[in-house]
């Protein structure tokens, strides 16, 4: 239950990255206030994972999932570069966070 948990921290922390960037700045109230809960949710599920699993192993998957998830959205919403050696990068992450998954 706790890695769904983590699951849960990781993608609300690429909501609030996301949130960020059609914030404006935090200058649009909205996105800003959506931003805002989804950074404080984030870091409560993180907290609440943090009971049961490693500090070193959760802290590396929630940000993991955030980076991950963070550069995806850059590419598919914001025309970010999706180069190979962008995408090769984010698979190191990826097999990273499963590493760390499967060791801990």
């Amino acid at each position: 239950m706790n890695w769904l948990i983590l699951f849960a921290a990781g993608l609300l922390e690429i909501g609030w990255a996301v949130g960020l960037k059609y914030s404006d700045g935090l200058s649009r109230p909205v996105p800003a206030a959506l931003t805002l809960v989804s950074m404080v949710a984030s870091v409560v599920l993180l907290g609440v994972a943090l009971k049961e699993l490693p500090l070193g192993t959760a802290y590396a998957v929630w940000t993991g999932i955030g980076t991950v998830g963070a550069a995806v959205c850059g590419m598919v919403l914001f025309g970010d570069p999706a180069t190979a050696w962008r995408l090769a990068c984010i698979g190191l992450i990826v097999a990273g966070i499963l590493g760390l998954k499967l060791a801990g």
